[in-house]
């Protein structure tokens, strides 16, 4: 595993912590030190901070905080102020998709590629940062934006958190079927906790002693003992809601929230006190990440639906009685992934994959209030907030923002079904992304840019078994040939054959 100069700096938990790294625990080297919870009235103690999803009592919007996406196409991480909802800049962590100054596909490129996963440590003086692709875990000081680690773990991690007392990174290697347990400070791994196929993230419960870990590749939530490292339950999860990519417990410790985007039906609510399913919903193609807010004294769940560009919201049940829908928040934008509340309640981020900004909703009204400009392709979102000041620019660039995006509506042609175009400028080049719904199931499609009068064929691509192309991309010149609409046709390009079975070797 490589790594960095150890920190000179001593770390202290001083937080109140009511989100998915989890307040308190006793008697365990990941616990943490007992604090007043947030469900109660009383303002937070001097020198605490309390971390969203929260209950009342938690501190307003503060010029310390800071609200980060991971940027995958840019491979940055954006920072936000919340307090006057400016982009300060982006954290660069390897250059941008397919740069050809930089041959990010070749042989010596030694940068990071696809920014994904986020998390951090309950005082919020630490941003746990992960890339898919080059198997990367980053933690950043919040502080200044320097990364003051770099970290290699297995095949694809995806999501992360740090443990309670925040020693620790746990880190779900989805590729692979183990949570990484790191020492972070040591740069080593000091644990692989075996879990089933695909772990995709690791939440806290509310004491600190239980973590849960969800699956893209078995239908599965696995209960862990944090202070033995041993899986202590496994819980089937119904086979109609497919696999799980992101998942959040509520701030009473109460629900965990699946999103199950394979196969774009459903969405999981397990009740973490008594480790039952008590409901499986339709939501919507691409369901992506849950996060909760109270407001009014009432409890709601918030789900974004990345193939619908909506975020839903839900009231929670007290009674194990399934949840209300009611609200559907239209985002302002194309492809709603990450989400995260403020720890007032008073608003929630949502990170917009295929428009490269964030909304930001009021959540007295559930309206979009603002649409930031961000980095390009943004997935995990958080919400960190500080006691202290943070630096506002330093160690800041510019990568990432200000590149052109385009969404086209799609033409479907010769078959049912309807969809989007994104077309993104990235250095040198331009990525298409195809999503699209409503196709006959496993058949193939081709993709075409057009002006009018010419058609060039871009990609070939199969719908799922649920008629959907979720993300199909090509790189072209489109906006340097004035391209002006994509078009969907079944069946490949003329002169052109579909693939069949691979042939044996000789």
């Amino acid at each position: 595993m490589g790594t960095k100069p150890s920190l000179a700096r001593a770390f202290a938990s001083v937080a109140v912590y009511a989100s998915i790294a989890a307040c308190t625990a006793t008697g365990t080297p990941e616990s943490a030190a007992s604090h007043p919870g947030p469900g109660s009235n009383a303002s937070p103690v001097s020198g605490t901070v309390i971390q969203a999803p929260a209950l009342r009592g938690a501190q307003q919007i503060s010029g310390n905080d800071r609200v980060y996406t991971a940027d995958q196409d840019s491979n940055t991480v954006s920072v936000i102020n919340p307090a006057t909802n400016k982009v300060l800049g982006t954290i660069a962590l390897g250059k941008p998709r397919l740069a050809p100054s930089a041959d990010v596909l070749g042989a010596m490129y030694d940068g990071e590629i696809d920014v994904h996963g986020l998390g951090f440590s309950r005082d919020g003086k630490w941003l746990l940062v992960i890339d898919v692709t080059t198997n990367a875990v980053h933690v950043i000081d919040t502080a200044t934006n320097k990364v003051v680690r770099t970290m290699y773990v297995g095949r694809a991690p995806h999501e992360g958190f740090f443990s309670p007392d925040g020693t620790r990174l746990w880190v779900a290697v989805r590729g692979q079927d183990y949570v990484s347990v790191i020492d972070w400070r040591a740069g080593r791994e000091v644990d692989r906790i075996h879990t089933e196929d695909g772990p995709s993230k690791v939440v806290f419960s509310t004491d600190g002693k239980l973590a849960y870990v969800n699956h893209l590749r078995a239908s599965r939530l696995d209960m862990i003992d944090v202070a033995s490292r041993r899986i202590i339950k496994r819980l089937p999860i119904p086979e109609q809601a497919g696999g799980s990519s992101d998942m959040a417990i509520s701030p009473d410790g109460r629900d965990i929230w699946l999103g199950m985007p394979v196969n774009g039906r459903t969405t999981a609510v397990v009740n973490a006190q008594t480790f039952r399913v008590e409901a499986v919903m339709n939501t919507g193609p691409r369901t992506n990440h849950p996060n909760f807010v109270t407001v009014g004294g009432v409890d709601y769940a918030y789900m974004t639906v990345g193939g619908l560009d909506e975020t839903l919201v839900y009231r929670r049940s007290k009674t194990g009685a399934p949840p209300t829908l009611v609200k559907t928040i239209h985002n302002h934008g194309h492809g709603p992934h990450g989400i995260w509340p403020s720890p007032d309640n008073t608003r929630i981020y949502v990170a917009l994959q295929n428009s490269d900004a964030v909304d930001v909703i009021d959540t007295h009204t559930n309206s979009v209030i603002k649409t930031l400009p961000i980095g390009q392709s943004p997935m995990a979102l958080v919400y960190v907030a500080r006691n202290t000041p943070a630096t506002s620019t330093q160690n800041l660039g510019r990568q990432g923002l200000g590149m052109r995006t385009e969404n086209l509506p799609l033409r479907v042609s010769g078959s049912s079904g309807e969809g989007t175009a994104l077309i993104r400028a990235l250095p040198g080049i331009n990525e298409v992304t195809i999503g699209a719904t409503g196709l006959p199931p496993n058949q193939m499609f081709t993709a075409y840019a057009s002006d009018g009068t010419r058609t060039t064929a871009l990609m070939t691509m199969m719908s799922n078994e649920f008629g959907r192309i979720d993300e199909g991309l090509s790189y072209s010149y489109f906006f340097a040939n004035h391209y002006t609409s994509v078009i969907l046709k079944p069946g490949t390009p003329p002169g052109e054959h579909e693939p069949g079975p691979a042939m044996p070797m000789a």
